[in-house]
């Protein structure tokens, strides 16, 4: 029987992370490359040769080129943030499902404009936060939703925090007010964000309240922020994220009856397993030298990394919209928009000098 045709990405630039998603692609047993654009035809060529794009992929000198050209079913988007709602946008009018990385939008205004747009055009909409494809995020999933082990959820703390040194600081697009102005809360933020309405399902906070003492760059670039999140019910949720500290990707979420810790929830220190650790049920041993039960460590393998994960849950949502007629899955533009509209509120709560901010969705 031949093979299904792979849905056909187009990449828009060459960012370093297009590296990573472009070798997804590769993996993916649902998708592959056809296109690549850049503000430079040999930009665009020396980045698919290096690598390893199909001898048939195009490279172009725009990215209206790719989204001009037939062959191209989705795309791909690695751009800074601020140039996002032009080209998602642009993408979507023109009927390519589009892939976008994080954070979507500099707000939520920009984001409703690009939710529009790909709903007029029934397109499918996904950014590209990896970890939620991850098999290991269901495996979790399934403890915290487990009664007699995890109980009702209690707290919840994240963080993703990493120091890329002062080249980074100086030169990195993150750091930079034209291109990235949500700094590491649009970055590193987006990702703790996300676990906490993970860990919730979903539920929106009331409110926000920005811890003090943010810290920012010269051109007023935020380099860490920390959050506390006030839901109607009686869970404690915080945050903190930063260009300055250590490498650490953790969340950790307490219930009545247990407790799951991971530590490198973003990006797991080995691609083909991510461990988590649970401890349930958890008492002093006697003469209290120790907890009963012990910890247990859950390893969960997986035969392809989260980000071919994410490319073909992607490939396969867009397959059953081009073969099938099917409808766009509106789950992933939801999830989104509820975390641009934390991030947006914890922004004004900085803004307004670490006042509680109200979510409004």
């Amino acid at each position: 029987m031949a093979a299904e045709p792979p849905v056909r990405f187009g990449i828009l630039g060459c960012a370093e992370i297009a590296r990573k998603v472009s070798r997804a692609m590769l993996l993916s047993p649902n998708s592959t490359i056809v296109a690549i654009g850049s503000r430079s035809i040999e930009k665009a060529a020396a980045f698919a040769e290096k690598n390893g794009f199909p001898a048939a992929a195009k490279a172009y000198g725009s990215y209206e080129a790719v989204l001009d050209d037939p062959e191209v079913d989705a795309v791909y988007v690695p751009l800074p943030t601020s140039l996002h709602l032009q080209w998602v946008v642009l993408a979507a009018r023109k009927k390519k499902h589009v892939l976008v990385e994080k954070p979507v939008a500099l707000n939520v205004a920009e984001l409703d404009q690009i939710l529009a747009a790909c709903e007029s055009s029934g397109v499918q909409f996904m950014d590209a936060t990896m970890w939620m494809h991850h098999p290991r995020t269901a495996e979790m999933r399934a403890f915290l939703s487990d009664e007699s082990r995890f109980g009702r959820l209690k707290a919840v703390h994240s963080i993703f925090s990493y120091n890329n040194g002062d080249d980074f600081l100086k030169n990195d697009i993150r750091v930079k007010p034209d291109l990235d102005a949500l700094g590491a809360l649009g970055d590193t933020g987006w990702y703790c964000i996300r676990a906490i309405l993970w860990a919730v399902n979903y539920q929106l906070p009331k409110s926000v309240t920005a811890v003090k003492n943010a810290e920012f760059n010269e051109a007023g670039v935020n380099l860490t922020a920390a959050a506390s999140l006030h839901f109607d019910h009686d869970i404690t949720a915080t945050f903190y994220c930063s260009f300055l500290t250590n490498l650490t990707m953790e969340i950790s979420l307490l219930g009545s009856n247990g407790f799951l810790r991971v530590h490198d929830f973003v990006i797991p220190f080995q691609e083909d397993v991510g461990p988590f650790y649970m401890n349930a049920n958890t008492k002093f041993a006697p003469l209290s030298i120790g907890i009963e039960p012990a910890t247990l460590e859950r390893t969960v393998k997986t035969e392809l990394p989260q980000e071919a994960l994410m490319v073909t849950e992607f490939s396969t949502l867009v397959k059953k919209i081009i073969e099938n007629g099917f409808e766009a899955e509106k789950k992933w533009a939801s999830i989104s928009r509820k975390t641009q509209v934390v991030v947006d509120a914890v922004k004004a709560s900085i803004e307004k000098g670490y006042e509680p901010v109200e979510v409004v969705f």
